[in-house]
């Protein structure tokens, strides 16, 4: 994390604005205070990607959100492509200033350069390849993925510089990393599992009842959640004994990948 945060206050001089890439489930967790010490007052988008799996009302109230705070929020879902061709037009009314001192100067050519960054697993592989139209990074569903700078070309106008992820390397509230392990900005092997998946079905069943019932049929949280659906996948050990840790990683893919409804796990 060090190494990546001097990589970014080097590279930032060669940039004209920043976009940060946050998860829409959770849109405050999801940014990192060391980003924002960083970028300083960079002109910024904030795009909040992953909106497909994340409860639609509360989304717009977290853009309307960030907006009110001088941010400019661009609601997406780069693994589909929703709202991402609203970037380039949103980036030039942004840098609408800047253009016009190119213009005046007769530098209007000259590319506009975009700096990525976000938490890992926040999906900015993902939305540098969208913006590219194709697989032009590696991208993965787990974070650390993207290792070192990569420059990619997205239109004649723009350029953009992926980074790897940056997270904040203490967590001074406990629910805050709750809530990136929820998502998987956390490493699994970091946490115990079995605990995130409990904690994580206390929330649903609390704030989204619906999806969760109806994929497993269970109407109300229970310690022995984990072991109930352990017994009804035939996830069993030696013995016949529920393989709780199985029910537990196997419940966190499946609301990873909105299997569970649209959900958002924080409000504004």
């Amino acid at each position: 994390m060090t190494k990546t945060k001097r990589q970014i206050e080097a590279d930032l001089s060669l940039c004209d604005t920043v976009a940060e890439i946050v998860d829409s489930r959770v849109p405050l967790a999801s940014r990192s205070d060391v980003l924002d010490k960083i970028t300083g007052n960079k002109p910024r988008i904030l795009v909040l990607n992953k909106c497909d799996t994340a409860d639609n009302s509360l989304t717009k109230e977290w853009a309307a959100f960030y907006k009110e705070r001088g941010l400019f929020p661009l609601i997406c879902d780069c693994r589909s492509g929703f709202g991402v061709n609203g970037f380039v037009p949103l980036l030039k009314v942004l840098l609408a200033d800047l253009l016009e001192r190119r213009r005046l100067k007769g530098t209007s050519g000259k590319t506009l350069r975009v700096m990525v960054v976000g938490v890992p697993n926040s999906g900015k592989s993902s939305f540098v390849n969208r913006l590219a139209g194709g697989r032009k990074t590696e991208v993965g569903d787990r974070p650390g993925v993207t290792r070192g700078k990569q420059w990619l070309r997205v239109t004649k106008e723009v350029e953009l510089l992926d980074t790897p992820g940056v997270l904040t390397p203490k967590f001074e509230d406990n629910a805050v990393a709750m809530r990136l392990a929820f998502t998987g900005a956390i490493k699994d092997n970091i946490l115990d599992t079995t605990d995130v998946s409990l904690q994580l079905a206390k929330y649903l069943f609390q704030n989204y009842p619906n999806g969760i019932t109806e994929r497993y049929g269970v109407n109300e949280y229970s310690l022995r959640f984990l072991e109930e659906l352990a017994l009804s996948r035939k996830f069993l050990c030696s013995g016949g004994v529920a393989d709780t840790e199985r029910a537990a990683a196997v419940f966190l893919d499946e609301f990873r990948a909105g299997k569970l409804g649209r959900v958002t796990l924080e409000k504004p």
